[in-house]
């Protein structure tokens, strides 16, 4: 009997041991560091497997308590995002030649409910031949998609350029109330455009088209914002 009691015992504890230990809340996982392609590269390492595409090995730091990641590639030329699940800090994926991208990576927690988001990074993927390459498309528009501006009867519009040739000429600005907006600002030298006047109770379409030296241009996202 008494034999019996220690066993019960002894099952106890273990039991409510190994129940604190699942119970517990997961860790936050920390930011992946991203490693390759760097930031507004120029990508020529690729290993072609085509005459359109090119493997492109991306890397990057690992993230503390991080189980695994989700390596998320936007095309810059189409807009369209391919999330890859990996288990690791390195993966090979094809891409097109000749085609802008972004990246970042999603640290997940061993339970996957606790994800912490990298830095994104732009990189061309380039093709033989090539000497000149479009910017990438502007990014970082002020007003962004979805904000609302405080009343004010003047705004000011504000993006961000780069280039893997570093020869940004100068920039259109489309916008308007309409969702496909009249060129209204050309040439513009600066990433800004102070005293914009706006009507209250009104939504607004915006976008940047820039262009380099040798003529190649490139246009951003459309951004919708309101004016309370």
């Amino acid at each position: 009997m008494r034999n019996f009691i220690y066993i019960a015992i002894a099952c106890f504890i273990l039991t409510g041991c190994s129940k604190k230990k699942t119970d517990g809340p997961a860790l936050e996982p920390g930011q992946a560091l991203l490693v390759f392609p760097e930031q507004n590269a120029l990508c020529i390492t690729g290993t072609g497997t085509s005459s359109m595409q090119s493997t492109v090995v991306f890397k990057w730091n690992n993230a503390v308590n991080a189980g695994s990641y989700d390596l998320v590639i936007k095309n810059l030329l189409t807009g369209v995002s391919d999330i890859k699940s990996v288990p690791a800090t390195e993966a090979s994926v094809a891409l097109l030649k000749n085609t802008p991208y972004s990246w970042f990576v999603v640290s997940k927690s061993a339970s996957g409910n606790k994800t912490a988001q990298s830095d994104a990074w732009k990189f061309y993927n380039s093709e033989d031949g090539v000497l000149s390459y479009a910017p990438f498309p502007a990014d970082e528009l002020s007003p962004a998609t979805g904000q609302v501006a405080s009343l004010n009867s003047k705004i000011t519009l504000s993006w961000k350029g780069s280039d893997t040739d570093h020869d940004i000429l100068n920039y259109d600005v489309y916008f308007g109330t309409a969702d496909n907006p009249p060129l209204v600002y050309k040439g513009v030298k600066e990433t800004r455009l102070e005293n914009i006047f706006v009507t209250s109770k009104m939504k607004y379409y915006w976008r940047v088209l820039t262009r380099d030296a040798k003529g190649n241009t490139s246009e951003s996202d459309l951004a919708v914002f309101s004016v309370n």
